[in-house]
């Protein structure tokens, strides 16, 4: 059995992680680590673990769980893997990081961004981007994954097979998406409470969300040059869940069949990603890894809308990074992952 550890365990992320590795035919989880709750159980935090995973929270400690683990999930804000994640540690378990740190391959462009300094620029270029259906070989060698963000996780797959093929103009795009509040984690923030959020929709850092050079970076290097787009955030009165509706003004000459054949080729035999007959839904994915897509082509204007929707703490954050480990234990990338989910 893989042995799996956890740090930042009781954030929504970690609790999705632990639901998923707790039914994993494969691995069982021997770390779990919370600097807020250290000393209690797990099911003390989420009851409805109770008699599933009782295990007593341990200290946020990266260097103790690499010492008990194969692998090591961090599920923590951006600016701490890289303060801890080091040599020594990639020695001992693989590490896959569900924050930013690693995401970006200019550290840079991470400063400018997240307006924190990168304490491991030196493991950037050792860092794979944990994109499966991108970069399946490269996480097969690597000991350092940096998960994807979830606007990013259906943005990156919903345009890529337009980009790739050269199918659209490239300075045209624009990424309109929505998500549910989870999206912005379990801590106390005045703007997610639940007056505040329902009944309503809005935007939010417009012009300025640090998803938008990590969806820039990926396309770019499909593309085989530099991409700049508009990407706007919204958030809506749900819990979990994104959707991307992305628009680009079509090549001319590029047909129905040249569309299809793109997202076909790209994409026939991918486990998790469906293309789609209907327009997605988020409520189509909840609770699974897998990304549903469709397109719309607009003859008058000349232009597409391509929409994705995957559930964003699974396949935008926990389902994909033990997809993530399945590949780099030689192990079927749907394990533990079937769920069929529901409404």
């Amino acid at each position: 059995m893989i042995k799996a550890g956890i740090i930042g365990a009781t954030g929504y992320a970690g609790s999705e992680l632990v639901r998923i590795l707790t039914s994993h035919p494969e691995a069982e989880i021997t770390y779990l680590g919370s600097h807020s709750y250290a000393g209690k159980k797990y099911s003390d935090i989420y009851p409805f673990f109770y008699g599933i995973c009782d295990m007593v929270l341990s200290e946020d400690s990266v260097e103790k769980a690499a010492e008990e683990c194969d692998v090591l999930f961090l599920a923590l804000p951006h600016g701490i893997a890289s303060s801890h994640v080091n040599e020594n540690v990639l020695s001992k378990c693989f590490v896959i990081d569900l924050g930013a740190d690693y995401r970006l391959h200019d550290a840079d462009v991470y400063e400018a961004w997240y307006k924190t300094e990168h304490m491991s620029k030196g493991l950037l270029e050792k860092a794979v981007y944990g994109l499966p259906e991108l970069h399946r070989d490269e996480i097969k060698k690597t000991r350092l994954v940096a998960n994807p963000g979830c606007y990013t996780t259906c943005s990156i797959l919903t345009l890529y097979p337009l980009v790739k093929n050269g199918l659209i103009d490239n300075d045209t795009i624009v990424i309109d998406a929505k998500s549910g509040t989870s999206g912005a984690g379990r801590s106390e923030k005045t703007a997610n409470l639940f007056c505040e959020v329902n009944e309503s929709i809005k935007a939010y850092s417009v012009a300025g969300h640090r998803h938008t050079p990590e969806i820039e970076q990926e396309l770019s290097l499909a593309a085989g040059s530099d991409i700049v787009l508009d990407f706007t955030p919204h958030l809506v009165p749900m819990q979990r869940g994104i959707l991307s509706t992305c628009y680009a003004k079509l090549k001319d000459g590029v047909s129905e069949e040249d569309v299809s054949r793109a997202y076909h080729t790209a994409y026939d035999g991918e486990a998790f990603i469906r293309l789609a007959s209907y327009l997605p839904e988020t409520r189509f994915v909840r609770n699974t890894n897998r990304v549903d897509i469709a397109w719309k082509i607009n003859r008058r204007t000349g232009r597409i809308t391509a929409l994705g929707a995957i559930d964003n703490l699974v396949k935008g954050a926990a389902g994909q990074a033990v997809q993530n480990m399945n590949i780099l234990f030689g192990l079927a990338e749907t394990a533990g992952l079937e769920a069929a989910g529901g409404v």
